[in-house]
């Protein structure tokens, strides 16, 4: 079984050089960069990672900014990336849903080999998730061409960090009922909302969504792969290393000593993904 970590950022080296310069006109990437955690990664470090951690391939996203043009340069980093290492490298698209025509950048980058959108960011990019007007065509298009969408997501209690923001779970429930046929990928176990599905209505609703587990070490205590599976959601989880703010070391330790199965621990780090990405 191929292991695929669902969640590494890929920054060009353009950006990583001068990141004080595109930080002084993007908000939410300054409140990041200038985290004393943050760290940026090129092709290089990305392969180099997977090799020592055994993983076989990783699905690479550059930053969604708000600026359209800015997306484009870095789905364009991710394209190329891809095509340098098309055995090892899944790339995603960014994409502001509140500018002009989303839809023909998802057509441009599902055209030139990316196979999802996201990481996209609510509130750092400026849209608001519930509004169906704001995100529509961008789900549309994601729908047409039949490819998942990642979100950005934090849990509404608990520390503050960098880029914890104020999408509501609320907010997130009315995006999954205005596209009930969008294959939706909640970031870091979807803020919590995983939990939610022992309410029957919410386990209906919830039925194309997953969960990754990115930054789970700084968030979670372990036993959260447990209370997944207890919850018969096994099968919805992906691993996400959220990589290069963590090293996949500290999630394989702790999903080890989670207690879940074999089974369920072959599907958590990448059999999920096969299913969702269509490469079984």
């Amino acid at each position: 079984m191929s292991k695929i970590d669902f969640h590494v950022h890929i920054t060009p080296p353009k950006i990583s050089a001068n990141w004080r310069g595109y930080a002084e006109k993007e908000p939410y990437f300054s409140l990041l960069s200038h985290s004393p955690k943050n760290k940026f990664a090129s092709v290089p470090d990305i392969i180099a990672a997977l090799d020592a951690a055994g993983f076989d391939k990783a699905v690479v996203f550059g930053f969604a900014f708000q600026d359209a043009g800015l997306c484009r340069y870095v789905n364009d980093y991710v394209i190329a990336s891809v095509t340098q290492y098309p055995d090892r490298l899944i790339g995603f698209m960014v994409v502001p849903p509140g500018g002009a025509e989303p839809e023909k950048e998802v057509e441009r980058c599902h055209a030139a080999g990316l196979r999802g959108v996201g990481e996209l960011f609510p509130d750092g990019q400026g849209f608001d998730i519930a509004d169906a007007r704001q995100t529509a065509a961008l789900a549309s298009a994601c729908m047409y061409f039949n490819i998942p969408l990642l979100i950005h997501t934090n849990e509404p209690v608990g520390h503050q960090y960098p880029g914890k923001t104020n999408t509501r779970l609320r907010d997130l429930e009315r995006f999954i009922e205005n596209n009930p046929g969008l294959k939706i990928v909640l970031a870091h176990w979807g803020g919590g909302l995983l939990f939610y599905e022992t309410i029957p209505e919410m386990r209906e609703k919830c039925r194309n969504v997953y969960y990754d587990t990115a930054a789970s070490p700084l968030l979670y205590d372990p036993s959260v792969y447990r209370a997944a599976c207890a919850l018969g959601l096994s099968e919805k989880i992906l691993f996400g290393s959220d990589f290069p703010l963590l090293p996949h070391a500290r999630y394989i330790d702790e999903l080890a000593a989670s207690g879940v199965s074999p089974l369920e621990r072959e599907r958590i780090l990448g059999g999920n993904a096969l299913e969702l990405l269509n490469e079984r």
